[in-house]
């Protein structure tokens, strides 16, 4: 017949159920609280956790109402409307297109863009050569999974070029990129919540100072 539990030996069973298996020395703790191993209770871990998650899931559109200071002007804003030049080249332009872009799975347009403006700059031959076929093996490459969208007859002429890079290979490709984003997402962008919000929260900000 089993021996009976004393009182003590059940409170010390009943506390290493609890506390769980032993740990090998030196392995940190789970991130547990109050002898909960689920996580599910409110001590100071645990809302400290939930308000880290809270910041992580930010949105981009919550970080620029917050702070003013990011915000384009009006004027800077309503020159975008009137041309995709002018756009691309203001830098918060360019951010807030990319945002637009990456909503529609074809950011990758504006990133071999100014991947190609980059290599423009480069003189050093070795430096050309590197970006050149970083650029091919990135947003060229038919194995790449940001491979853009290009003719045959410029992709042929990339290929041909790879055996001496040089800083202005891409041009082409480049403008043909270019006038894809002019054409087709820049209508897009413009009518985009992503440039309404933006645009909406300019004038708000306008008519409070």
């Amino acid at each position: 017949m089993p021996r009976s539990l004393s009182g003590v030996e059940m409170r010390k069973r009943q506390a290493g159920h609890i506390e769980g298996p032993p740990q090998a020395p030196g392995q940190p703790r789970p991130n547990t609280c109050c002898l909960c191993w689920c996580g599910c209770c409110k001590c100071l871990w645990n809302e400290d956790r939930i308000e880290r998650s809270g910041r992580d899931t930010c949105t981009k559109m919550d970080s620029i109402e917050a702070s003013d200071e990011h915000l384009p002007s009006l004027e800077d804003m309503g020159s975008w409307a009137r041309s995709f030049e002018m756009m691309m080249r203001s830098m918060e332009g360019r951010e807030f297109f990319r945002e637009f872009l990456r909503s529609e799975y074809s950011e990758e347009n504006l990133l071999f863009w100014l991947a190609c403006e980059e290599l423009k700059k480069e003189t050093n031959p070795a430096t050309v050569d590197e970006k050149a076929r970083i650029i091919y093996e990135d947003y060229v490459s038919i194995l790449s999974p940001k491979e853009v969208s290009l003719d045959s007859r410029v992709r042929e002429g990339i290929n041909q070029s790879l055996a001496e890079p040089s800083n202005l290979m891409y041009e082409e490709a480049q403008l043909q990129i270019y006038t894809l984003m002019h054409r087709d997402s820049f209508p897009r962008f413009l009518n985009s919540s992503v440039y309404r919000e933006l645009l909406a929260t300019r004038r708000r900000t306008c008519l409070d100072t």
